[in-house]
């Protein structure tokens, strides 16, 4: 009987030890090693590629933000503020109708196939509105401008990105709703288009909400 209690205390103990040392080397060790190395190394990226305009982080490089007016008594969806370039349509945001305590939006693509009449229409109501916005005296947008960033939303619905074309096609309107001289405007977004990642992986894009920070910063200028 002695013996049994002798190796159970013994198991117990060497169990413990093993606890103690896994909890410490997977749960102290191996998270401060592989933070320390992120933050080394990946800063930026570790820290959620946060963007920062004044000392005050205002966003992230991956995550796309709205630019629309404040919502009116009995609209469903806000007007887009034309004073700010605009990012891709966001029809894939979804709502959360499981747990409705919270006021959540979820992100993901239309699941609408590509010859769905409600597509179809999205794509149709939306080339027109790009092309009614950004048509200003002197300067009008054609149908067979407007690209298709401009019309259809990501996979995500959160996108940040836009193509130097549909920034492009914004330029005059953002010139004159801010009381910019276009060729200013133009610049901005000439400064701030990337090219493909590597040298071809993926396609010229623009940052909007880098974007509209210029923009702010520029229109503070005069």
């Amino acid at each position: 009987m002695n013996n049994s209690v002798t190796n159970t205390v013994r198991l117990f103990g060497a169990g413990l030890r093993a606890l103690l040392i896994l909890t410490l080397v997977t749960g102290v060790i191996y998270p401060l090693l592989v933070t320390g190395v992120a933050q080394g190394l990946f800063h930026d990226k570790a820290n959620g590629s946060e963007i920062e305009a004044h000392g005050k982080v205002v966003g992230s490089s991956l995550i796309g933000q709205p630019y629309n007016l404040p919502l009116k008594k009995g609209q469903e969806a806000p007007d887009p503020d034309l004073k700010w370039f605009q990012g891709r349509p966001a029809n894939g945001l979804g709502t959360n109708s499981f747990n409705t305590q919270y006021s959540l939006l979820l992100s993901g693509a239309t699941n609408l196939a590509a010859d769905s009449e409600d597509l179809v229409q999205q794509v149709k109501d939306a080339k027109a509105a790009v092309v009614r916005n950004n048509s200003v005296p002197g300067y009008t947008v054609k149908p067979s401008q407007v690209p298709a960033d401009a019309v259809t939303s990501s996979g995500s619905g959160l996108d940040p990105d836009i193509s130097p074309r549909y920034a492009d096609i914004q330029v005059h309107r953002v010139a004159v709703k801010n009381g910019l001289p276009v060729a200013q405007v133009r610049k901005l977004v000439e400064d701030r288009t990337e090219g493909r990642t590597a040298g071809f992986i993926g396609e010229p894009r623009v940052n909007v909400l880098e974007l509209n920070i210029a923009l702010k910063d520029l229109v503070a200028e005069r």
